[in-house]
Parts: structure tokens; C-alpha cells; sequence
């Protein structure tokens, strides 16, 4: 077991801009030195003949394929709707004052 040390704790804290009191300081020394002897288990793991996982629950992306709609509408019919123009524009009320 790995133990860190308090200067190796205190110099995280440092780099991560957090304040610690001596007593958080002792308590982290603990569960980090415990999260690494976690990981250097994990480094010890048989993986030979496994590949690489990249996804577990076997969804598959899904892609449509573009096509073109043409709702067969021009500006100018667009335009002939309007109840009002002003220079082949849209004319409204005014809406602020």
C-alpha cells in the first residue's frame, strides 16, 4: 500500500484551489491512497485477447437520408398573400413606440 504523504495531499489541494484543514488532510491522505491501490489492482488485470469497448448497450446510430422537399412556394405568391406592401415587403403596424 501506497501511502501519500501529506506534502503530496497538500500539493493537490494547492492545485486544485481548495483550502484544507489538518484533519481533511489526514482523511484524504487515506481515501486516496486507498483510490490508488484500487487502480494498481485494476493494472494487474488479465486483459489479453479482450478488444476494446467502446459501446455496451448495442444501439447503433441511426441516419436517414437527406432528401429535398420542395413545398412549392416562390416569394412572390408568398407576397400576394399579404394584406399590405410596402417595397415588395411585409407592411405591419408598428410594434414598439
Amino acid at each position: 500500500m501506497a501511502k501519500l504523504t501529506k506534502d503530496q495531499v497538500l500539493k493537490l489541494a494547492k492545485l486544485s484551489r481548495l483550502k484544507l484543514t489538518d484533519e481533511e488532510v489526514e482523511k484524504f491522505q487515506t481515501e486516496l491512497s486507498e483510490i490508488l491501490d484500487y487502480v494498481a489492482q485494476l493494472d494487474n488485470a488479465d486483459t489479453k485477447g479482450l478488444g476494446p469497448t467502446y459501446q455496451v448497450t448495442g444501439l447503433k446510430d441511426v441516419m436517414r437520408k437527406d432528401t429535398l422537399v420542395d413545398y412549392q412556394a416562390n416569394s412572390s405568391a408568398i407576397l400576394k398573400l399579404a394584406p399590405a406592401l410596402e417595397k415588395n415587403q411585409y407592411k405591419v403596424k408598428r410594434v414598439l413606440n
